[in-house]
């Protein structure tokens, strides 16, 4: 039984069955009732030696981390909160990067394609609805070497459990699907055909820039940036640099930047 019928739990078996199959990249995939964060737990998996592909879903994470150290919280069974085990070890180290930029742009790929809601990526590594967050991506490399893909997004999270105004979710932007199940195997599935076809690559960007360029909210806009330091910039976002990097066109000229929180400007 659970409390709420909008919200029923996710199943592994079902999930299991529809995606860890002979041939298939994705090889074992849990669901927890609740962690403290399924990044934490992957993390500890790869450093005992799990194999990539896994995946690890929790109904509940009470300590969910975003970027720059911010918290993740939403009720549980609202959210999809993945972690997701890769090891593009054959990938030269200098393009682990675009890894950042990879996986937003299979969840907008998802969302757009189970859910019909027109979802766009911000640099570096969220899924936007015109200016509202729909979901945040936290990629942290571990030893093995390995990278761990958190994702976190928002399925029928309410108005009135908005972290911040300009959160959302696929139920309150009316998308034609909000069950779970389907909306995270349908990431997993957009996901593993851009890794596997990256890696097979060399990990070159070019098998990321035109979706990026397609799909990006950043790309052209008039932004401001709050860097690590705390000082902020402005400028226009203008493209991305063969490292991943956006670059900002500035009146002191071009600045490229490894990380920042980027505020879309709008005119007037």
């Amino acid at each position: 039984m659970f409390s709420d019928l909008q919200r029923p739990p996710l199943n592994a078996r079902f999930l299991t069955g529809r995606l860890v199959r002979p041939g298939s990249f994705w090889t074992q995939i849990d669901v927890l009732d609740e962690t403290e964060s399924t990044n934490a737990v992957v993390a500890a998996a790869a450093s005992a030696g799990a194999p990539e592909g896994l995946v690890v879903a929790a109904e509940h994470q009470s300590s969910g981390r975003g970027r720059l150290g911010r918290t993740w919280t939403t009720p549980a069974r609202s959210a999809v909160l993945m972690s997701a085990l890769l090891r593009p070890t054959g990938v030269s180290p200098a393009r682990w990067p675009w890894l950042g930029l990879l996986v937003p742009l299979a969840v907008a790929a998802a969302v757009r394609r189970v859910g019909e809601v027109p979802a766009l990526v911000k640099w570096p590594n969220d899924v936007l609805v015109e200016d509202r967050k729909l979901a945040g991506i936290l990629l942290e490399r571990v030893e093995g070497p390995a990278a761990v893909v958190g994702i976190g997004l928002n399925v029928t999270l309410r108005e009135a459990e908005k972290p911040h105004p300009a959160a959302t979710s696929l139920a309150l932007e009316g998308a034609a699907t909000i069950d779970r199940a389907t909306v995270l195997a349908a990431v997993l599935r957009e996901l593993s055909t851009r890794y596997q076809a990256w890696v097979a690559a060399d990990g070159d960007p070019d098998t990321i820039l035109p979706e990026y360029h397609e799909l990006s909210a950043t790309l052209g806009q008039s932004v401001r940036v709050e860097l690590p330091d705390g000082t902020y910039l402005e400028g226009t976002a203008r493209d991305l640099a063969a490292d991943g990097r956006l670059i900002i066109d500035t009146p002191e000229g071009p600045r490229p930047l490894a990380a920042g929180d980027v505020t879309h400007l709008r005119a007037g």
